[in-house]
């Protein structure tokens, strides 16, 4: 709960601008709101760091609009994923900072600029074919306050090209590494770095990869004890568990 607007509703009714019954109902939006088909989740930017992210994929564009629109009268950065050009057209009606990346299928509102990040992310790709993945990760962890560096296309079949990058990697805090195939690059990252590596299997590969499924297991095994792993082109957990090791804040008082 933001203590800022508990403090505003108390004063206004105490002031008299409120009835008791319009009092009741907003502090309890503090919480969530209720718009029938979705609760909108205004408590969580003060639990986990970020507001509510919308994904949007299986939700109807006046579904996904009316959420942003709730969110962002509360919330300097939105945003939302796995959508479309034509959502983002109408959600840009109704907030008109609202920003379209076309790669990453994310649209993203960032009107608050402030760098939470202690250090850089790095986020890397094995392919180009996994830079939609990537920059979904890289998108969130800028909203997210964090400086961000993204280095494509240098998978294990030319090791040279993720060698030629080494010292970038190590000046990083926290780095992230999408890869298809056999999902052998963050292993490779993880041998050359002392941060830890976020790994995020795409679904980039032949028959064999199994939509993601052979990198997900590679990932998994891998022999760095530095590397962890999301889901299978999860970008935006990625960048998110990124941030928060990334972050500034002190943990919660118990």
């Amino acid at each position: 709960m933001n203590a800022s607007e508990l403090e505003e509703l108390l004063r206004a009714f105490k002031a008299g601008e409120l009835e008791a019954d319009e009092a009741a109902r907003r502090i309890k939006n503090l919480h969530f709101e209720d718009i029938g088909f979705a609760k909108v989740d205004h408590s969580r930017m003060s639990r986990q760091g970020f507001p509510e992210v919308v994904f949007g994929a299986g939700k109807t564009r006046a579904q996904v609009v009316g959420i942003v629109e709730r969110l962002a009268q509360r919330s300097p950065n939105v945003i939302v994923t796995h959508t479309d050009a034509g959502t983002f057209g109408e959600v840009r009606n109704v907030v008109i900072e609202a920003e379209w990346h076309e790669s990453a299928r994310l649209i993203r509102i960032q009107r608050d600029r402030t760098e939470l990040g202690v250090g850089k992310i790095s986020v890397v790709t094995a392919g180009t074919s996994d830079i939609p993945v990537a920059e979904e990760a890289a998108l969130t962890a800028e909203a997210m306050g964090n400086r961000v560096e993204r280095v494509w296309d240098v998978g294990v079949a030319g090791i040279h090209r993720v060698l030629a990058e080494r010292a970038l990697l190590q000046r990083a805090r926290v780095v992230i590494v999408a890869a298809g195939m056999e999902g052998a690059l963050p292993s490779v990252v993880g041998g050359l770095v002392s941060v830890p590596v976020v790994a995020i299997p795409t679904s980039i590969g032949y028959g064999a990869s199994f939509g993601g499924l052979a990198a997900l297991l590679g990932m998994l095994n891998s022999c760095a004890s530095n590397v962890t792993v999301v889901n299978i082109d999860n970008g935006f957990g990625a960048g998110f568990v990124a941030s928060l090791i990334n972050r500034k804040w002190s943990a919660p008082e118990e």
